[in-house]
């Protein structure tokens, strides 16, 4: 039997939190019959368990009421042989009344697990297909929490509170009805008794959840200290500000209040138990002295020493399922925030689809196009502002421009990480929302600034482009991104583990790693999101001929800070305040004198400085 109140008194789901009270989600027939949605595809094994809980709470009856024939039959009657049926047939209903319990918790353990299996399936792909802004906006610490946490909380939901409300009300119903028929005199008073054993337990209740809701909030404030000082950025910190003692000492101060918390708690979970104890105790002794009344009296002939017995046994068993059928409301409204915050996820708009039939144009060579295209992320604050300009087919453009002018935005753009608000993108003559969604993204190869690598080997990094790729392909994309000789050189070869993020590779690394697994993908066109910036000039010149072979017969747009780069572009774009303020050639735009010439002045002046770098330099000093 489910009461939900944890061991030592009410727990923490007897009140609700004035936010729970505010953020009270409605109840609608929509909101019922979407949840019994999920429960509908297990009706039958429903049924079993509400036959299982009717069935334990009847012969959960028969060990009280033989306790009645015990003291009558056998012990008044000194019959030896009535006892020990009695008591074997007492002990076979407890065994039944546990079995039928086992099998109970099991096939709830069964569709709870079911249930969240399907929403988690359900929650995972949607999430998957939710567009680029949803991830760039919301905390992943929430995505987790519904993905995780929330689901998960099916799980009580369906074992603990929907088969607690009926189990509950099936072991009130049940021992009332055996209660009046054995008499309703005592009846009546067992029943009084019940508004005694309530009353402290919301009282404690409500001012041990106050308790628990403050200790909640420390450990909270704990955990946040110990993953800000302990990650690994954290602790680098720490050490490099000699703030050990100072961190320490506020760890201490914390880790005190949830201490003192959990003693207050705890201390006023003992007081209860002995408050409850003492109730607990009273009901029974008011039903022997009534009991005692009625037969010293003579007011019930009929009355019985094992009568009374039974009804004490009995009146036992309403205790902890009326407490809990009274805390249905804060059970119920738990379990509807619990959903609702679920179906708030499951209903955000996957704005970004594959449109039915979509075209399947040529993307080699072909010619990408922004037409008055413009973007925000926000509606009053515009990015990419009517920008129009064409990048030829087998072309290589390159964008520069100040720090935030919007020039990543532009060219995710073109795979629809995010979708134009005017204008239109095209590759071939066709609108990229036109084109049938995976293959628009599979024709597309990007390496960004922020390389990422899965917490795995590195095989399975460079194969998560080409699933299918032999070693040989492997070790081909990596000898053309220069990063095989170093991967021979690790004890596991191609199964290095890469850490978190990559974290046990060096930046220079780490992106050589995802040009080769964009090597691997051959894509026809190519986007560089400033692949180089987190190598040396070694290491770039190493891998400068690989990317030049790898755009060789592509469209190509790179988003450059290195001379060397943009110098090889068939024309640059400069963008500025989301708009294309210049575009031509490296001397045309120098020979301007505008916005490129001030970022050329400003931006590679140390390049320039160490002049034997980047070809053009002394082109440049000449002018």
């Amino acid at each position: 039997m489910a009461g939900g109140m944890g061991p030592g008194g009410p727990g923490r789901s007897r009140f609700l939190t004035e936010e729970e009270k505010k953020n009270m989600p409605k109840v609608t027939k929509a909101l019922l019959l979407r949840i019994a949605s999920y429960l509908r595809p297990y009706w039958l094994q429903f049924l079993l368990v509400f036959a299982a809980i009717i069935a334990s709470a009847a012969v959960g009856l028969l060990p009280s009421i033989l306790t009645g024939r015990v003291v009558d039959e056998a012990l008044g009657g000194k019959d030896m042989k009535l006892l020990i049926e009695l008591l074997l047939m007492a002990f076979g209903t407890l065994l039944v009344s546990q079995v039928v319990g086992v099998v109970e918790s099991y096939i709830n353990a069964w569709i709870s697990q079911h249930i969240i299996f399907d929403m988690k399936n359900q929650m995972y792909d949607h999430l998957q297909h939710m567009p680029h802004a949803f991830f760039t906006t919301e905390k992943q610490g929430d995505i987790i929490t519904r993905m995780n946490t929330d689901i998960s909380g099916v799980s009580s939901v369906i074992s603990g509170t929907l088969s607690s409300i009926v189990s509950n009300f099936v072991v009130v119903i049940t021992p009332l009805a055996a209660l009046f028929t054995l008499s309703w005199k005592l009846a009546i008073v067992g029943i009084l008794v019940i508004p005694l054993l309530i009353l402290p337990t919301r009282s404690v209740g409500r001012t041990r959840w106050q308790l628990l809701t403050q200790s909640q909030a420390k450990n909270d404030e704990m955990n946040q200290l110990i993953n800000e000082t302990l990650s690994v950025s954290g602790s680098m910190l720490v050490k490099l500000f000699t703030r050990e003692q100072a961190e320490y000492d506020r760890f201490v101060k914390v880790n005190r209040e949830v201490t003192e918390l959990a003693i207050r708690e705890q201390r006023s979970g003992k007081w209860f138990r002995v408050v409850m104890g003492m109730f607990t105790q009273l009901g029974p002794l008011l039903i022997y002295f009534a009991g005692g009344v009625f037969i010293i009296g003579g007011f019930d002939a009929a009355l019985t020493v094992g009568t009374i017995t039974a009804t004490v046994a009995l009146v036992n068993r309403l205790y902890r399922p009326v407490e809990s059928l009274l805390n249905i409301q804060v059970d119920f409204t738990r379990s509807l925030a619990l959903f609702s915050r679920i179906f708030d996820y499951f209903d955000k708009e996957i704005s970004i689809t594959s449109k039915e039939g979509g075209k399947l144009p040529v993307l080699r060579n072909a010619d990408i196009t922004f037409d008055h295209v413009s973007f925000s992320y926000e509606p009053d604050r515009p990015l990419i502002r009517d920008v129009s300009f064409t990048v030829p087919g087998g072309k290589m453009y390159a964008i520069v421009g100040p720090s935030g002018s919007g020039k990543s935005t532009l060219v995710n753009l073109i795979p629809r990480l995010y979708d134009v608000q005017s204008g239109a993108v095209t590759i071939d003559g066709v609108d990229v929302r036109d084109i049938e969604l995976k293959y628009l993204r599979m024709g597309i190869g990007v390496v960004t600034q922020d390389t990422y690598l899965f917490n795995g080997t590195i095989r399975e990094n460079l194969l998560y482009a080409f699933p299918t790729a032999s070693q040989k392909n492997l070790e081909d994309a990596c000898r053309i991104a220069s990063i095989h000789d170093f991967i021979l050189q690790q004890p596991d070869g191609y199964d290095t583990m890469v850490g978190n993020r990559g974290l046990k590779l060096s930046g220079g690394e780490k992106q050589r790693i995802s040009i080769a697994r964009v090597i691997l993908k051959n894509p026809k066109i190519l986007i560089l999101d400033e692949a180089t910036s987190a190598l040396d000039s070694i290491s770039e010149h190493a891998i400068q001929d690989a990317l030049e072979v790898l755009m060789k017969g592509r469209t190509s747009i790179v988003i450059a800070h290195r001379l060397s780069t943009i110098l090889k572009a068939d024309s640059i774009l400069v963008v500025k305040d989301g708009v294309i303020a210049e575009q031509g050639s490296h001397e045309e735009l120098l020979a301007k004198g505008g916005v490129y010439r001030e970022l050329y002045e400003t931006q590679f002046s140390e390049v320039l400085a160490l002049a034997g770098d980047e070809p053009g330099a002394d082109a440049f000093a000449q002018k």
